[in-house]
């Protein structure tokens, strides 16, 4: 299907996440009604608006329905057990960490009631979809592959960007499968991965003090007095950056780009010529081998499950106020869903139990992400499961470890241990990025690849040894040619890192050394499920 042809019914209609398998769409078109969706008026009164499809339906949102106290009563967070009441704004009560503080209140509600008026980026059938393939990687049945940039910029939007990044992703997720075979469940850190936590509220260049750069839909990164102050404008621009982010990885995911049988034209070209590039290859020639024998037996490969993929985006539940205006109530389910993304997650400096992030994020029905380190103790982790997911739904929760591999070995079983004893139900999955990051002598932030590396092996040993699901992979990475994790069988060294070093956030794998690692990932995935024999050579 050709982009310039892709309707909005095409990108849309389906319950499923960018992708257009008509018979799932015609299923849940006779399960689930139209939106019809009430506005209270200040007299308490509803005044009937027309049936739409903010959430969740065939046809994209004509009038946007907004999420705020005055559009609807607050109610009790799904399956919270606590008799507190929960409202899209009840975070307000609570501390809130790492948030800017904009100079000009009415420039940010004017910019904040423009977004409630938007239509939603995602659909709450979209993340329910999602939370129930998280469900089977949490018992071993299928692996996330969660990967995108550290932070997305302004600067560095195009259309080549976005698809050497989800071309990469196919090709770790074709990997993944064959040697795992089991799903994969592809989520990108794209389309909303704007707004970073910062260690210090301050950066000092030259004796010069300014506030911190905390992701471009807050502020610039130009180091000057202008460039830092946070502006509500930065809030529009990335929510058109994301829907046009958003309609193009529906057209790459459902237009035949991602069909299975292009598995042999997903080499980007300059990893060509290089070690991956070459066993990529062969993979790809024995996926083409199997289509051609599946086609000999007479059995079609025109299913939509070999031409589309699915595919979902994922971003940290950082910038409230943005987060509360995409915020969406489900009238199938009575639920509210954070529209921004699929799945949101929790950061390391955010997590606080009485703090705003967890109030909001207890309250949204999308599945969620807890970042946690070192730090995490076992007993805090278990009641931060318990305030998000007390009816303990599978898929609900994904538990993303961020510790370096030595501290993985000490302090992963701990947690794996207690969330055991508790009897919830989570999805683990590694972050061997962020507890790996050094300064190179150049001055330069890096990751070493043999670190990033140490961790994933550390991480599935752990769950070897306690009996536990390594349920998926968390990345910073990019489909661009940079040079900014040292290492990798093409390997980048120290003096290499100034070369192609465009992040403007933390160091990310390139699309050689995420692919590398994706085929190590696979030989331990199969080495799980039939022993120790080697995966193509290794």
């Amino acid at each position: 299907m050709a982009l310039s042809n892709l309707s909005s019914k095409s990108l849309y209609a389906s319950p499923h996440p960018l992708s257009s398998n008509n018979q799932l769409q015609s299923h849940n078109h006779q399960q689930q009604p139209n939106l019809s969706v009430w506005k209270r008026t200040a007299g308490g009164s509803r005044s009937n608006l027309p049936s739409i499809s903010a959430v969740h339906a065939a046809e994209p949102a004509k009038n946007p329905v907004k999420a705020s106290p005055a559009a609807a009563a607050p109610v009790a967070a799904p399956a919270v057990s606590s008799p507190a009441k929960w409202s899209v704004d009840s975070w307000k009560t609570k501390k809130a960490l790492q948030l800017p503080e904009y100079p000009d209140e009415n420039a940010l509600q004017d910019v904040l009631k423009t977004i409630e008026e938007f239509p939603p980026l995602v659909f709450a059938g979209e993340a329910r979809s999602l939370e129930e393939k998280l469900g089977d990687a949490a018992v071993g049945k299928a692996f996330l592959l969660q990967g995108g940039d550290c932070a997305e910029s302004f600067k560095e939007f195009n259309a080549n960007n976005i698809r050497d990044t989800f071309r990469i992703l196919l090709q770790m997720g074709a990997v993944l499968m064959f040697g795992g075979q089991m799903p994969v469940i592809k989520v990108g850190r794209m389309a909303g991965q704007f707004a970073k936590p910062r260690s210090d509220a301050y950066e000092e260049i030259d004796g010069k003090k300014l506030p911190s750069y905390k992701g471009d839909n807050i502020n610039g990164d130009t180091f000057d007095e202008k460039s830092r102050i946070p502006d509500p404008q930065r809030m529009i621009r990335a929510y058109c950056q994301s829907a046009a982010t958003l309609n193009l990885l529906r057209a790459f995911a459902t237009g035949g780009y991602a069909a299975m049988q292009r598995v042999t034209q997903w080499n980007l070209d300059f990893a060509e010529r290089s070690e991956q590039g070459d066993r990529y290859q062969e993979l790809a020639n024995r996926v083409d081998e199997a289509l051609g024998f599946m086609a000999a037996a007479g059995l079609t490969v025109e299913h939509p499950i070999m031409t589309t993929t699915e595919f979902y985006t994922s971003h940290e539940c950082l910038l409230l106020p943005y987060e509360q205006s995409l915020t969406r109530l489900d009238s199938t389910s009575g639920l509210y869903y954070d529209c921004s993304a699929h799945m949101v997650w929790c950061g390391e400096r955010t997590r606080q139990l009485d703090g705003a992030h967890v109030e909001f994020l207890r309250g949204i029905s999308n599945p969620l992400g807890i970042k946690v380190s070192q730090k995490m103790d076992p007993s805090e982790l278990v009641k931060l499961i318990e305030i998000l997911n007390p009816a303990n739904k599978p898929g609900r929760i994904t538990i993303i470890c961020r510790m370096g591999a030595e501290n993985m070995r000490v302090k992963l079983p701990h947690l794996i241990r207690a969330v055991r004893r508790s009897g919830q139900i989570v999805t683990w999955v590694s972050d061997p990025m962020h507890g790996n990051t050094i300064k190179a002598p150049c001055g330069l932030k890096t990751r070493p690849f043999d670190n990033i590396l140490a961790e994933v092996r550390a991480f599935f040993d752990v769950h070897e040894q306690e009996g536990s699901q390594p349920g998926g992979i968390h990345l910073e990475m990019t489909g661009q040619n940079v040079t900014e994790c040292i290492g990798g069988s093409r390997t980048v060294t120290f003096d290499d890192l100034s070369s192609r070093y465009h992040t403007h956030c933390d160091p990310r794998l390139n699309a050689s050394q995420s692919l590398e690692l994706a085929f190590i990932i696979a030989e331990r995935l199969r080495k799980r499920r039939i022993g120790n024999r080697g995966f193509l050579g290794m």
